[in-house]
């Protein structure tokens, strides 16, 4: 049965174990020899596939992103662009885990890279310099994968909230943190990854970004 099996295994099949096995495990749960148990092989069956588990995330995530496909035009530069990035944020809400593999390559693969170059292209085609396309890039950061990268992100964003009692001396000390905190709520449902970075907080951020590199292409930015 284990040889049945090895014969039918390929990097397609190894690749999409992974992605499932993933999904309802977390990332912290993927090894090459829980993956090669799902599979019904031995370890040394996969490294004819994969070379290693870095090789493995990188392959998964390919694999995730390939879904995207190629990028849909829209009437205008800037509709491409929201378009493409809240596509790629519904991926990161299927898959949460490639938030934290796309954080961790040390390289960033082909597909990674033709992801970003198609990006880039929306860009120069609709004339901006190669100047300003860089520092949008850089601007945009982790948003242009569908996520953002909070400055203070909180570990135990997942553990119970403070008592009342330590919340009222917090607010107390610092009234203007505690005024803009509740302000408005947050859907415990839709964050990619940590902090409070839901669906509302994503496209303000991001549209406050377009409509800003909007105004220096119309104004001939150098």
């Amino acid at each position: 049965m284990a040889d049945a099996a090895r014969e039918r295994l390929s990097r397609e099949r190894v690749l999409a174990a992974a992605v499932d096995f993933t999904d309802r495990n977390g990332l912290d749960a993927v090894s090459m020899r829980r993956l090669a148990a799902e599979l019904g092989v031995v370890p040394m069956a996969l490294y004819k596939h994969v070379a290693d588990k870095q090789a493995l995330l990188d392959g998964m995530a390919d694999l995730v992103l390939a879904g995207l496909g190629p990028i849909r035009r829209e009437p205008d530069w800037r509709a491409t662009v929201r378009a493409r990035i809240l596509a790629a944020r519904q991926l990161l809400l299927r898959h949460p885990w490639l938030r934290r593999v796309l954080e961790t390559r040390p390289q960033q693969t082909p597909t990674m890279l033709g992801y970003l170059d198609g990006l880039i292209a929306v860009f120069r085609e609709a004339g901006f310099s190669d100047v300003l396309t860089h520092h949008v890039m850089h601007a945009m950061g982790s948003r242009a994968w569908g996520f953002t990268q909070e400055l203070f992100d909180d570990p135990d964003a997942a553990a119970p909230p403070p008592a009342p009692e330590v919340l009222a001396q917090l607010a107390a000390a610092f009234p203007n943190v505690a005024a803009m905190a509740s302000a408005s709520a947050h859907q415990g449902d839709s964050v990619v990854g940590r902090g409070c970075d839901d669906q509302f907080e994503f496209e303000f951020s991001l549209d406050l970004l377009l409509d800003g590199i909007a105004r220096l292409q119309a104004a001939g930015w150098q």
